[in-house]
């Protein structure tokens, strides 16, 4: 198969490049969305298989391209491999199961090297392959976000709605700034506010959802 492959982590993209290679693949690899992009416009590939956060802001980037190429390339096959789901693009993602193969693989829960591999070549093949967690967390999507969320996170966006800013934060929690953005980010991903709206509105948005839904 043509593989075209998008990975920001350089050891995990080059050792998935050496993996695919002993199961005779070739392998087009690239670190963000717009060379996935560009790769797929170029090699037009049996499949694709991305990640979700990528640069420049390390959110849903890659989740959002592959939705993007399946519009300009109807029935191009999407693997998406990542460490959590992202769900507001996954569910956009996997209701377009009709016009080409989709799978939604978790990185921590693929233990069998050959049975991933397999994966790749059922969804190259016109098929569907879903991790079990990505559909709970599909359908935990439907009740509260606020579940998605890790504790720390919560504390966070508690803070976001109290008006403090990253700097406050940071005083508050006793962590550095760069990790209460990582925090941050990640609280933009889990409540489905995507990378095309500006920081600002995204961090409306989540205050808006944690006013909303927090317990009286």
């Amino acid at each position: 198969m043509r593989v075209v492959l998008a990975d920001d982590a350089v050891l995990l993209r080059e050792g998935l490049v050496a993996l695919l290679a002993r199961f005779h693949h070739h392998v087009v690899a690239v670190g963000d969305a717009a060379a996935l992009a560009d790769a797929v416009d170029a090699q037009r590939p049996d499949v694709v298989v991305t990640d979700v956060r990528m640069p420049p802001s390390y959110t849903d980037e890659g989740l959002h391209a592959a939705v993007a190429l399946r519009v300009r390339h109807p029935g191009l096959p999407v693997l998406v491999l990542s460490q959590y789901v992202a769900t507001a693009y996954a569910a956009k993602l996997l209701e377009s199961t009709e016009t080409g193969g989709v799978g939604y693989l978790l990185k921590d829960r693929i233990l069998d090297v050959a049975e991933f591999v397999d994966g790749i070549q059922r969804v190259a093949a016109g098929g569907c392959v879903i991790d079990p967690e990505v559909v709970r967390q599909l359908l935990t999507r439907r009740h509260d976000p606020l579940t998605r969320l890790t504790p720390r996170e919560r504390e966070v966006l508690a803070l976001m709605a109290e008006g403090r800013s990253n700097a406050a934060i940071t005083t508050a929690l006793t962590i550095s700034e760069k990790v209460v953005g990582k925090h941050i980010n990640a609280i933009f991903t889990k409540l489905d506010l995507p990378a095309d709206s500006t920081d600002d509105h995204r961090r409306v948005r989540a205050v808006l959802t944690y006013l909303q839904r927090k317990e009286p």
